[in-house]
């Protein structure tokens, strides 16, 4: 499953990048802008959005913009500009030369982190593509981190559910500064007589008979009526279990096969 969804994820990557090609929505926070105004050197200029979402112009003193999209800050400036009678029919030009507020980041384990333009309508699954999809170790689950209003919510989406039931709904359309997360798989732990102890990926629904196999199966020393479960419970205190070949593991599980008396 793990291999078919890695091959999707490469096909949108492909799709995904080829269309990256749309202009800046809107301005913001950190974008930084070069305007010009024609007929007028003097009053060019190249400077950067403030974190409160204004520039400072010549004459006319601080100019909220940020959410405008460049023609409106353009007819903006050229209406305070005529309204206060310092130029005639002003022509105003403003281009984004490092846009900034426009970025989503992806980080965590994906093949490529870091910071990605927000062009046009992009989705969850489109940055993921263009951060090479996410990475061997990775969990199948994205946490989105968004910032409104000075606070930040976190919302959960199971990559694996989205792509088995085929609800798009859930996913969603990003936004500026938006932050991607994918954390590491979660994982058990198998030590004992098993060929191949060590720590290994948790895969969903997994017994306690499938942690055996990928451990290499028993030692010839090793017994199947030989195995415990050690986890820690909600307290955190360490419990351990007698454990049947279909029960199911947690998180950070230890199976511990023990040696065979006879």
């Amino acid at each position: 499953m793990m291999k078919r969804f890695f091959l999707w994820m490469a096909a949108l990557l492909l799709t995904g990048a080829a269309g990256l090609a749309g202009a800046q929505a809107t301005l913001g926070s950190g974008d930084v802008v070069k305007i010009s105004v024609y007929g007028s050197p003097d009053l060019g200029l190249e400077t950067r959005v403030s974190d409160t979402g204004t520039i400072t112009f010549p004459l006319i003193g601080q100019v909220q913009v940020s959410g405008l999209a460049v023609s409106d800050a353009e007819r903006k400036l050229a209406s305070l500009l005529e309204g206060g009678g310092f130029v005639r029919k002003a022509q105003v030009n403003m281009v984004v030369t490092a846009p900034q507020s426009s970025n989503v980041s992806v980080l965590g384990n994906v093949n490529r982190p870091g910071r990605y333009p927000l062009e046009g309508k992009r989705t969850m699954m489109d940055l993921l593509a263009l951060a090479g999809g996410i990475g061997a170790d990775g969990a199948e689950v994205v946490s989105l981190i968004r910032r409104s209003g000075g606070s930040a919510t976190k919302e959960t989406i199971d990559i694996i559910d989205l792509v088995r039931t085929g609800q798009l709904s859930k996913d969603v359309e990003l936004r500026p500064n938006d932050i991607l997360y994918v954390e590491r798989a979660p994982r058990f732990y198998i030590y004992g007589e098993v060929q191949r102890p060590g720590a290994f990926r948790l895969e969903r629904s997994m017994t306690v008979l499938q942690a055996l196999s990928v451990g290499g199966g028993l030692t010839p020393r090793g017994t199947q009526r030989g195995i415990v479960v050690k986890r820690r419970d909600a307290e955190g205190k360490l419990q351990t279990v007698d454990a049947k070949h279909d029960d199911l593991l947690q998180i950070d599980d230890v199976v511990y096969v023990k040696e065979s008396w006879f």
